[in-house]
């Protein structure tokens, strides 16, 4: 796909996407992270955003041509120094962390339900304790998916040791954030009297 279009989902210019990136950094439940995990990164666009709010980030994706439209980005932004890329599938061994922000944005469908929850055992304790991970897929049903973005928050969802915050839905996409150590609420974090 990239090899015919440099954003093929034209995730920098279409409104849905700029919206959907928009609505997922606001459901960040910290204002700030050290070291976010992003695989399936594409072109780099929430890699950028990420990086607005983390110290480091560690992207990857299957495609060297993603990855070269990344890096590009991340030079352009002055970013470059904060962000590794690396060249891997979600289903391989996450890159040494630890994290402590996970953002699994429109890749997990492209897994076998079963193969995501081995991915998702195998990774997720190794998190740091207090971990974000958040899950942004399209909802409708394609072909070239396993499953569509409904099934594959509900298996993340249904992972020990996590626990639910919240989340956006709309007809087209969910987005779910997910906590390592306890369910509290951003405000009670915060000691927003009365949370």
């Amino acid at each position: 796909m990239y090899s015919q279009a440099a954003d093929p989902w034209q995730l920098e210019n279409r409104w849905y996407e700029r919206r959907k990136y928009d609505i997922t950094v606001a459901l960040l439940p910290f204002a700030r992270y050290r070291h976010a995990f992003e695989p399936g990164c594409s072109v780099g666009v929430l890699t950028q955003r990420l990086a607005g709010r983390c110290d480091h980030v560690t992207s990857t994706d299957v495609s060297v041509a993603a990855l070269d439209s990344t890096h590009r980005r991340l030079v352009g932004a002055g970013l470059r120094d904060t962000v590794t890329l690396l060249r891997g599938s979600l289903d391989q061994p996450w890159p040494t962390g630890p994290f402590d922000l996970v953002v699994l944005s429109e890749v997990c469908y492209y897994l076998q339900p079963a193969t995501l929850r081995e991915v998702l055992d195998r990774e997720i304790p190794r998190l740091r304790p207090t971990a974000t991970v958040l899950a942004a897929h399209w909802r409708h049903d394609v072909d070239d998916y396993l499953m569509n973005g409904d099934h594959a928050n509900d298996i993340i969802g249904a992972t020990d040791g996590l626990h639910h915050l919240g989340g956006y839905r709309d007809a087209d996409v969910v987005i779910d954030v997910f906590d390592a150590s306890s369910a509290m609420s951003v405000a009670a974090r915060t000691a927003v009297p009365g949370a």
